[in-house]
């Protein structure tokens, strides 16, 4: 139901790019050129500004984004409902979700549901929280499931689940099932996540309400994924804060231990998050799919 043309435009202007766009739409660059140009010549303004290689949005080209959005979402939604009125369901959602999340979470949880509606087409993204919440901004995913504490006035936020971090080192290390106090802390070494992790940025602020900075500890290594950072203290003497959701097999086959923090805990929860005013029934079909009502 979204407008073929608008379609090519609101393509152009997510990437910014007329070759990526036609690449995406799998079309010509000179179909998008004349699609751009249509609608131009339409509305009698300029869409885009050139400059060499790289394109901007006009002050028309951004106004009508903000509506080709509108359009597009209520296009989804009502292709959704007039499925479900003839006892289908069908649609595409956009799925971003940082990095715990979409490794540790996500995966049965996109199984089962594309087992319940094989109509309806899911796509992820995967990224750290804050490439995520741009995503939602820019328009680029439908909704969100992130780990991070921080929030915005721009977003609805609903927790889906809950979630424990824990310090974690090899088996084999000389403080594996150990207790530590938190003053132990500074004297251990550590691989953390890499700035902009949601996971990271939680941790950090836990350890400063406790009197801990970051800067206290001694940081061997910021690595970009909890896999990474598994496998790094697999072969080193390091410790790391990780959610617990994440080493569930590690810690069953006896290749990493939990090392207890005397009177520190660090729990969480993980959010769905949606910008405010977004009424999809098929984004609340998926969220009470995972488990919210």
């Amino acid at each position: 139901m979204f407008d073929y043309r608008l379609k090519v435009f609101y393509t152009v202007a997510l990437r910014l790019s007329f070759t990526k766009a036609a690449e995406e739409l799998s079309i010509s660059q000179p179909a998008v050129t004349r699609h751009i140009r249509e609608i131009e010549n339409q509305l009698a303004t300029k869409l885009f500004d050139r400059n060499g290689t790289t394109i901007q949005l006009t002050a028309s080209g951004n106004a009508l984004f903000a509506y080709a959005e509108k359009i597009r979402n209520l296009s989804r939604d009502l292709e959704f409902t007039i499925s479900e009125l003839n006892n289908k369901k069908t649609g595409r959602l956009k799925i971003g979700a940082s990095t715990t999340i979409a490794q540790y979470i996500l995966p049965e949880i996109l199984a089962n549901f594309k087992s319940r509606y094989p109509e309806i087409n899911l796509e992820l993204a995967t990224h750290n929280t804050e490439d995520i919440t741009a995503l939602l901004k820019n328009g680029r995913i439908d909704l969100g499931l992130v780990e991070g504490e921080s929030q915005s006035s721009l977003f609805e936020y609903t927790v889906f689940k809950a979630d424990e971090i824990v310090l974690v080192c090899k088996s084999g290390h000389p403080l594996a099932d150990q207790e530590l106090s938190l003053a132990n802390l500074s004297s251990i070494e550590f691989v953390v996540r890499e700035p902009g992790s949601g996971t990271q940025e939680f941790i950090q602020n836990q350890l400063k309400k406790s009197g801990v900075e970051l800067h206290q500890l001694k940081i061997a290594m910021q690595l970009g994924s909890s896999e990474s950072i598994k496998n790094y203290l697999l072969h080193s003497e390091s410790m790391a804060f990780l959610s617990v959701n994440t080493v569930l097999q590690e810690l069953k086959n006896k290749q990493l231990s939990v090392v207890k923090v005397i009177d520190f805990q660090i729990k969480r929860n993980f959010h769905f998050i949606t910008l405010k005013g977004e009424h999809s029934e098929l984004i609340s079909l998926f969220q009470k799919f995972v488990g919210y009502n």
